[in-house]
């Protein structure tokens, strides 16, 4: 049926939306680790930063993250992406080789 067809019978002809980013407001920064925890209602995930890269080969008791960024999703949102990042990992695989 095309759009003429479902016109004519008084059905809505499907629109073709358009996805725009206005980037004016982000903002980057550098993560190295991540952490995720859930609930029945929303998905938290943290996102910081390692800086014990420079200890000693012996492990440290201890080890401190500086988190900066915290994002809560619904589960239908995190399902959706960690389907993309899914898709994303495959696909750098597909170019650069395996990830260990």
């Amino acid at each position: 049926m095309n759009d003429k067809t479902a016109t004519a019978k008084g059905q809505a002809a499907p629109r073709q939306q358009k996805l725009r980013f206005n980037s004016a407001n982000v903002k980057s920064s550098y993560c190295n680790m991540c952490n995720a925890t859930s609930t029945r209602e929303e998905v938290v995930l943290n996102f910081g930063v390692n800086q014990n890269w420079d200890q000693p080969s012996t492990t440290p008791a201890e080890l401190e993250v500086d988190l900066q960024h915290r994002i809560i999703l619904s589960p239908f949102a995190a399902k959706r992406l960690s389907e993309a990042l899914s898709q994303l990992v495959r696909d750098y695989e597909t170019r650069y080789g395996k990830l260990a």
